[in-house]
């Protein structure tokens, strides 16, 4: 009996051990839990924080929140989830030495991260295989790389489709855009919107990506879209920038420059302006007040954003930065959802790596998101005929306008793809 005692408590002590352990090194599911093997993937998602041109913190703090969700579930497929988060810093170094912490750390993909360097971080990635599913979009690479899976059209659709809508309402146009090599495409892409709706080419006005001073840029644009003359008056101009962060100083110049007899049409796309910044501004009272506004996505309010919306209630910890409404934080957690679908289709506590994430985007069935985008697959039958943006699977758009100081969805405009508009539009890669 005495010698049964001791075996009992020791084996109590073991088991006591080996618990503890799991709780310090993240080991995965315990014995006589549900999830398999319980082998821990890293993951990695990096963007920009604290720079002086785009910020996207709510992108980072997202990840954080969907690997604490998703653990407390037991994982995903057997599987914990470690994510690795990295600080992009908005330049080529910062960009590829994140994509270098990802290779070093054994990343089986990087996730919903945001960089305007593709070059800089797509090269370490293609080296070792690690694919980059649901990039921000803002990068020619993330629409060229073979290892490169987008869960949006990017800039591009968004540009292609402020062109539509600004095309059935305008006569005029003048685009404010940052004067960088990822800025250079914009003009291209809203004018092949204006054509399909036979309107004339934007005014094309540059401003330095950090510029605090849009003073000269809001004159030229009202220059453009008021004209002079009887005839010019009765025109309708409008004025649309994409400047990520500073589109909010741009149109503070702009409005303390326009003539109160006239009032162009402001417009912008999600991202550059987005349900933060117009209840930041004064809401109903906002100078944002009736602006129009492309996105990728359903409106804020859509009911299908309501499991992200409780992830990010209990799971976010008070994070400011991760707000429901941005659509940084919105493309992250799409792209966590089809790392999710895609981990699902391995057989439970499978060995993963990046090789096998990579093929099984490429030959799996389409991936569903939960309504939040068309049903995504990137399989070569699956690719869309766009001159330097071949990895395009998803060019939806949808119209929104800022009312009483919403964004809601445009009344009478549905949802549309831009790939006809993309395929016709000059090759701009």
């Amino acid at each position: 009996m005495t010698i049964s005692r001791r075996a009992a408590s020791l084996s109590r002590t073991v088991v006591a051990t080996v618990m503890g352990a799991c709780l310090v090194a993240g080991c995965g599911t315990l014995p006589g839990g549900s999830g398999g093997s319980g082998e821990t993937i890293t993951v990695m998602t990096f963007a920009p924080e604290g720079t002086g041109a785009t910020n996207m913190p709510g992108m980072t703090g997202m990840a954080k929140a969907y690997e604490r969700w998703v653990n407390s579930k037991g994982g995903i497929n057997g599987h914990r989830l470690r994510v690795l988060t990295c600080n992009e810093k908005n330049t080529p170094s910062g960009a590829a030495d994140c994509a270098r912490k990802a290779v070093a750390e054994k990343a089986v993909a990087v996730v919903g991260s945001y960089s305007q360097h593709g070059r800089a971080f797509m090269a370490p990635l293609e080296a070792e295989g690690i694919p980059f599913i649901g990039g921000y979009g803002v990068s020619s690479e993330e629409f060229q790389s073979p290892l490169s899976y987008p869960v949006n059209g990017g800039q591009s659709v968004l540009i292609a489709g402020a062109g539509h809508q600004l095309g059935r309402f305008c006569d005029q146009v003048a685009l404010v855009r940052p004067d960088t090599i990822a800025g250079d495409t914009l003009p291209v892409l809203l004018n092949a919107g204006l054509r399909a709706n036979k309107m004339a080419d934007a005014a094309d006005i540059r401003a330095a990506e950090d510029s605090a001073d849009f003073k000269p840029q809001a004159s030229e644009a009202l220059a453009h879209t008021t004209g002079t003359g009887k005839e010019k008056e009765k025109e309708k101009g409008c004025v649309t920038a994409v400047l990520g962060e500073r589109t909010e100083t741009f149109f503070d110049a702009f409005r303390r420059t326009e003539p109160q007899r006239r009032k162009p049409q402001i417009s912008s796309v999600l991202g550059s302006v987005s349900q933060s910044l117009v209840d930041r501004t004064g809401g109903r009272e906002s100078p944002f007040e009736g602006a129009y506004i492309t996105s990728w996505y359903p409106v804020a309010s859509d009911p299908v954003w309501e499991p992200m919306r409780k992830v990010v209630t209990d799971f976010a910890f008070g994070d400011d930065s991760v707000d429901t409404d941005d659509s940084g934080a919105q493309t992250t957690w799409i792209a966590y959802t089809v790392l999710s679908e895609i981990m699902k289709r391995f057989e439970e506590g499978e060995d993963v790596d990046a090789r096998k994430v990579k093929r099984s985007l490429n030959e799996a069935q389409p991936v569903k998101t939960g309504g939040l985008t068309p049903d995504l697959s990137w399989r070569y039958q699956d690719m869309r005929a766009v001159a330097g943006f071949p990895r395009i699977v998803n060019g939806q758009v949808t119209f929104q306008i800022v009312q009483s100081g919403r964004l809601v969805a445009q009344p009478g405009e549905k949802s549309l793809d831009m790939t006809p508009t993309l395929v016709q539009a000059p090759h701009t890669a």
